[in-house]
């Protein structure tokens, strides 16, 4: 699939009633990120909604909701034979063993990285939440910012669907989660226009 190919297939405001949906930068290069310990890398990057595996192409997409409920931020990604079952395989290795680590170019920790039961999603789908730890200096105590990530191959197509609470936001303290229309809308779109396989 090319940039056009996966412009196409990203869901619009049309697609899903009750968001409002606008264009976010994506490159098609690997994700430079990387933690401590290194082996959590596939996290890191996954919370920017990329990968440690060059696309051929790489669109992005942040869904708001109307009605101030949960929304998502979105990147589709497309990739050669191989590299999207790779790109779920080093998350999901990574999510299994990662509890706590730090990103290392923000400067953030997080801890009580859970993997979640398999939601299900098109050809295989993984599913984290964890928890950010925003402080200024170590001696301060740190916001804690619930953090969920859906990862979902469909095909060659791996779409990243990434949230957070706001710590001051009426959801505060309650587990971060991106709402299964978005998912769910998003996955059909790329079956109706072929891009499944």
């Amino acid at each position: 699939m090319s940039k056009a190919d996966l412009e196409r297939a990203a869901i619009t405001d049309k697609d899903l009633d009750g968001y409002e949906i606008n264009r976010i930068l994506a490159a098609p290069s690997a994700s430079r990120r990387t933690a401590d310990p290194a082996s959590c890398g596939p996290v890191v990057q996954a919370l920017g909604g990329s990968s440690g595996f060059t696309a051929t192409a790489r669109v992005g997409r942040v869904i708001f909701s109307k009605k101030h409920g949960p929304g998502a931020s979105m990147i589709l990604s497309s990739h050669g034979a191989g590299d999207a079952a790779r790109v779920i395989d080093a998350f999901r290795a990574a999510a299994k063993r990662c509890k706590t680590f730090k990103d290392i170019r923000a400067d953030f920790r997080y801890s009580d990285a859970e993997l979640q039961p398999d939601p299900g999603y098109g050809d295989e789908s993984v599913s984290l939440r964890l928890t950010q730890l925003a402080a200024d200096s170590e001696d301060e105590e740190p916001i804690r910012v619930p953090y969920t990530v859906v990862a979902v191959r469909q095909g060659a197509t791996v779409a990243m669907f990434y949230e957070f609470n706001l710590p001051r936001g009426p959801r505060g303290k309650d587990p971060a989660v991106v709402p299964e229309a978005i998912i769910r809308t998003q996955l059909t779109k790329l079956s109706k226009l072929g891009f499944s396989k």
